[in-house]
């Protein structure tokens, strides 16, 4: 069973209207794109062996959205939040589509230490339902740090506070640290045993966050910063922090993100080993894995050459050592999940 640390399912599903039940095959026919070509849907996930996923609950702050004049178009505006409570409710929109497709069977929402247990058994069964594990990419939707427990009650097992900058923290691109919110969100985190998604933090945030001793911590798709740099991958220092407190980091598979040189060089698997490569010499293969990111803004004209749907996951087996290949497929995820779902 492979495990795909990143994915941003409902926000595919709900702002960008693609029907994430069908197969690949006829959502790009539909669409009939010459970039950002759709990778992954449901139906793909079982194809491609993915029994876990970490899903997201994503929002766009409208501050970081390109449009001229003093408003945006309406279709832009649906997409994207300009305050807390639209915030709110596009990611409410996105966790009722997860609880949609799980009272239709299509997948199964992990929210306990029990769910992934019987979810293992079931897919060593022969049961290809895929499992999801909810995430917050962007905090915004937590309208304020008391209401995390209202977001935990419906589902939502790990958060990471950015995604550009948020009233939380700062992000990519977007430098700056916790603010006094983020920090007591974080210790809200803290107190309900969420683990802390350090993806997208930026420096001084990820450092404020850190000196709060948070209990878990994975970066769910981030990559080495030594190899391409930039604020949206991580330091050596922070990777070896993550690999300290035990977390896991999960490799993106979008070429920007893998090679500096991305708009005039071709990117391949080579590039991922490279990332996966140093990361894993900083705090060991067993705490490497992928965060996809598929679909993230990226489809399969921008992601490295070998890849052309979601069933190519296996063919990520190749960058690592043999007898580190089922770990970084998903054996270490599934020993994260292991120990910080309740």
């Amino acid at each position: 069973m492979y495990i795909d640390g990143h994915l941003d399912l409902a926000f595919n599903a709900v702002v960008h209207k693609r029907d994430l039940t069908r197969s690949v095959k006829a959502v790009r026919a539909d669409e009939e794109r010459t970039h950002q070509e759709l990778l992954v849907t449901l139906p793909e996930l079982r194809r491609a062996q993915v029994g876990i996923v970490f899903g997201t609950l994503f929002a766009i702050p409208r501050t970081a959205l390109q449009y001229e004049g003093d408003a945006p178009p309406k279709w832009k505006a649906k997409l994207s939040y300009a305050t807390p409570d639209e915030a709110h409710a596009l990611a409410v929109d996105q966790l009722e589509r997860y609880e949609q497709w799980e009272e239709e069977g299509r997948i199964r929402i992990l929210r306990s230490q029990s769910d992934l247990q019987s979810h293992v058994a079931a897919w060593e069964g022969g049961d290809r339902t895929t499992g999801l594990v909810v995430l917050m990419e962007g905090a915004d939707p937590i309208r304020t740090p008391d209401e995390l427990t209202w977001w935990v009650d419906r589902g939502l097992r790990m958060v990471g506070p950015a995604w550009r900058s948020t009233r939380y923290a700062g992000g990519t691109g977007a430098p700056g640290p916790l603010t006094p919110a983020g920090k007591d969100l974080v210790r809200a985190m803290i107190a309900h045993g969420i683990p802390l998604d350090v993806s997208h933090l930026s420096n001084e945030s990820f450092w404020d966050a850190m000196d709060l001793d948070p209990q878990h911590v994975l970066a769910s798709h981030s990559n080495a910063r030594a190899i391409n740099p930039g604020d949206r991958q991580m330091s050596d220092d922070m990777i070896r922090a993550v690999g300290a407190s035990g977390g896991v980091v999960g490799i993106v598979l979008g070429d920007v993100f893998l090679h500096p040189d991305h708009e005039t060089q071709p990117v391949a698997l080579r590039d991922v080993r490279r990332h996966a490569e140093h990361i894993a010499s900083l705090i060991g293969w067993d705490q490497v894995a992928v965060g996809s990111d598929f679909d993230g803004g990226f489809g399969v004209q921008e992601t490295p050459e070998e890849l052309s749907r979601g069933a190519d996951f296996s063919k990520l087996g190749k960058v690592a050592p043999a007898a580190a290949r089922s770990g970084f497929l998903g054996g270490n995820w599934l020993r994260f999940l292991r120990r910080v779902l309740p």
